[in-house]
């Protein structure tokens, strides 16, 4: 794996999703204080486009997640979650193979920056279970058949959440994943977006 690209693509979107976060005036509605309850827990899926770096064309598909908040935590970690994701992207082939598909399931950490009461920017890091099916053979086509491969994913993320109506909120990602060498010195980097929606399972109460 190259170490460095990552570190450097992390540290990328960091600075991207705070900009992002510092620039938004038509967000400029800070949060009063307030107490929330309930479960710290929200649930969503959406529609993923993505550039699964095969070929040209970009494919389409769906994403599921789960976001776990840690209640009590101290206030300088206010904002840092759990996320788990699963994403299948096997539509719109295009110049791939009909066969043709990228999953990925796993999860890891989210921070949100909570300032804004309706608008919380992001970003994350998370390590998947990585599968692909090639769609055709690419070796050993006599004897054992090179058409499926299985690797550890790791993926840089950032995105924001607005809230829609009551505990629905609206999400917009874009996720940058590395996929270790495949197919002899084959290193693949899919890349997208996913848009969607999710359940907020928590009760905001105000003073």
């Amino acid at each position: 794996m190259h170490l460095d690209l990552i570190h450097k693509q992390i540290l990328k979107v960091v600075l991207v999703a705070l900009i992002i976060a510092m620039a938004s005036p038509i967000f400029s509605q800070v949060v009063p204080a307030a107490t929330e309850a309930g479960m710290p827990v929200s649930a969503g899926g959406g529609m993923s486009n993505f550039d699964v770096d095969w070929e040209h064309s970009r494919m389409e598909g769906f994403t599921l997640w789960v976001d776990f908040r840690p209640p009590y935590l101290p206030h300088m970690l206010n904002g840092l979650g759990i996320e788990l994701e699963a994403r299948d992207i096997s539509f719109n082939h295009g110049d791939k193979p009909a066969s043709f598909r990228q999953d990925t399931g796993g999860g890891g950490v989210i921070y949100e920056w909570r300032h804004y009461r309706n608008f919380k920017p992001y970003v994350k890091g998370l390590m998947s279970f990585g599968s692909i099916d090639f769609g055709e053979c690419l070796a050993n086509c006599s004897t054992v058949p090179y058409m499926h491969d299985t690797r550890s994913v790791y993926a840089p993320g950032l995105g924001f959440e607005y809230h829609a109506w009551r505990h629905v909120w609206v999400r917009a990602d874009y996720e940058y994943q590395f996929w270790p060498q495949l197919t002899g010195s084959t290193y693949l980097n899919p890349q997208g977006f996913t848009l969607g929606a999710m359940y907020d399972f928590r009760t905001r109460n105000r003073p």
